[in-house]
């Protein structure tokens, strides 16, 4: 699209009616102060910082370098940024990272690591050393000195910041270098994660039974093109493979999933969001994705450091990046509402097949910033979210406890929920909660502070206060919008080609209890 000279680029997304003010009163409430330190005009600027400690020894394998905001510079490119990485912490652990890399098939390069932070250690040593020297010929030529003399130090200082430029440069570029190599270790595995593949994960909980049909059973594709409700080939023509059109009541039955979860999810203490949903490839890269390479699932915007957002996990997450929130403000609980775009690369086969696996779709997302040592609990408070919501709408499912294999970077422990798809006689995913620890607010730059004073006394002229320590991140998915359809669709079709929606989304749906075959 041109526009003098300029071209644009363009992303038209779909809008979500929200139902009146009378049905949210009750659910809504005042934004919290969780902007308190961010946005406060009396917020001391950060400050660049090197952490010791780890909010909960079992979990972190990250911090203790300075973590650096990302931004683009004049000319569009990307600055390196630093995640706060304990590598004394790696150090000291050694034996249980490599069994946790090896644990999570990893092909984090833990010894290369170890070997960089060796050379770091003693490069910062030299540094010190010569930065010591200058200091002490800079003292000597305060005071009277013969005319030689001085011009011997002269030449002796000039010599020292020669040397010391070079080792900071040669620094520099070994910190970015480890860094980079020590990125790729993925998070601390709990305890009691299955150890393997995804098959050796382990079922926490099975609900419902398969429903029994009288009559020949039809996939949602089929479903969907008697009543009229999708249309693959003009979006193909359009955009490509894997996109799609909602026509009719899809599009209501969408509309309808969205708010009724976005309530339901409010009414236990989540403040709403909508999101952007496009992002810089840098909060991408610290909430744990890749967002280059042959099998990345995320969408660049060329030429440029911005990408689509795969979920709103991302945005949600960068929403309190380099700040410090007050420790009464815990937890911060956020429901989003977004598009999320995927590449989907290197899936196939029939489990792709209709809006199973899809380039576009709608989603609304969990996320909860909390104290590093209350994760666990709210890690079984949003699968109990997600299982009460898959009950209401009467789905026969499972819960998984996923294997260390099948596990992010990020995620110290993941749930999985599979609902029962009589189309595809299979379980198919619909949803995940992950407990990510600190992996990403170690990387994002997200602390807090508690009011209660610090256990030592301090340092003459310092505060009192305890020192901030990083927040524990946990997500989950509250509906997969295609996903749920493809449920819906083949678990309530009925033997006259009509398909019974779910009570609970009635009300969302204008009072609809039926999509029937349209007349031909």
């Amino acid at each position: 699209m041109g526009l003098g000279g300029t071209t644009l680029q363009t992303l038209k997304l779909a809008t979500i009616p929200t139902p009146s003010a009378s049905s949210l009163r009750s659910v809504f409430k005042p934004l919290s102060q969780s902007f308190l330190y961010r946005h406060s005009r009396r917020r001391p600027a950060l400050q660049l910082f090197f952490v010791r400690g780890l909010s909960a020894p079992a979990v972190q394998a990250t911090a203790t370098a300075t973590p650096k905001t990302t931004s683009p510079d004049e000319n569009g490119m990307k600055l390196q940024w630093k995640a706060a990485i304990d590598f004394k912490w790696i150090r000291d652990n050694k034996d249980a990272v490599a069994a946790n890399i090896k644990k999570r098939n990893s092909n984090a390069n833990l010894e290369h690591v170890l070997e960089l932070y060796h050379k770091m250690l003693n490069l910062q040593k030299e540094v010190e050393r010569l930065r010591g020297e200058r200091n002490v010929v800079a003292n000597k030529m305060k005071g009277k000195l013969e005319s030689s003399e001085r011009q011997r130090l002269i030449e002796e200082g000039k010599n020292l910041k020669e040397g010391l430029l070079s080792l900071e440069e040669d620094l520099l570029k070994l910190t970015d270098e480890l860094q980079q190599e020590a990125q790729c270790i993925p998070n601390m595995t709990h305890p009691d994660v299955p150890i393997g593949g995804e098959d050796f994960s382990t079922i926490r909980k099975m609900v419902g039974t398969p429903h029994e049909f009288s009559f020949p059973v039809k996939d949602h594709l089929q479903l969907g093109k008697e009543l009229d409700l999708f249309d693959f080939d003009a979006a193909s023509e359009v955009s490509g493979s894997k996109f799609y059109y909602l026509k009719n009541e899809a599009v209501m039955l969408e509309m309808g999933l969205i708010n009724w979860t976005l309530l339901e999810v409010m009414k236990r203490g989540f403040t709403p969001l909508t999101t952007p949903e496009i992002v810089r490839s840098s909060i991408v890269e610290k909430c744990g994705f890749q967002p280059q390479g042959a099998n990345t699932q995320v969408y660049s915007i060329e030429d440029s450091d911005q990408c689509l957002i795969g979920t709103a996990e991302i945005p949600v997450g960068g929403i309190h990046m380099d700040s410090i929130i007050a420790a009464s403000l815990l937890p911060l609980k956020y429901v989003a509402v977004s598009h999320c775009f995927r590449t989907e690369a290197g899936a196939a086969g029939t489990a792709s097949r209709g809006l199973y696996r899809v380039h576009q779709f709608s989603k609304v997302e969990m996320f909860i910033l909390c104290r590093p040592e209350e994760s666990d609990f709210y890690h079984e408070e949003l699968i109990r979210i997600e299982e009460d919501l898959f009950s209401s709408l009467g789905l026969h499912y499972k819960t998984l406890d996923m294997a260390s294999g099948d596990l992010g970077a990020p995620a110290y422990r993941k749930f999985d929920i599979e609902a029962w798809m009589p189309g595809l006689a299979r379980f198919g995913e619909i949803s995940s909660a992950s407990n990510c620890t600190d992996y990403q607010s170690r990387r994002l730059g997200i602390r807090f502070r508690s009011s209660e004073p610090a256990l030592t006394n301090p340092k003459k002229g310092k505060s009192n206060l305890a020192p901030p320590q990083f927040v524990h991140t946990l997500n989950a998915t509250a509906c997969a919008v295609p996903r749920m359809i493809v449920c819906i669709l083949e678990n309530n079709q009925q033997e006259d080609g009509s398909v019974i929606i779910p009570e609970p989304l009635r009300p969302f749906m204008g009072g609809l209890e039926f999509i029937h075959p349209k007349p031909r």
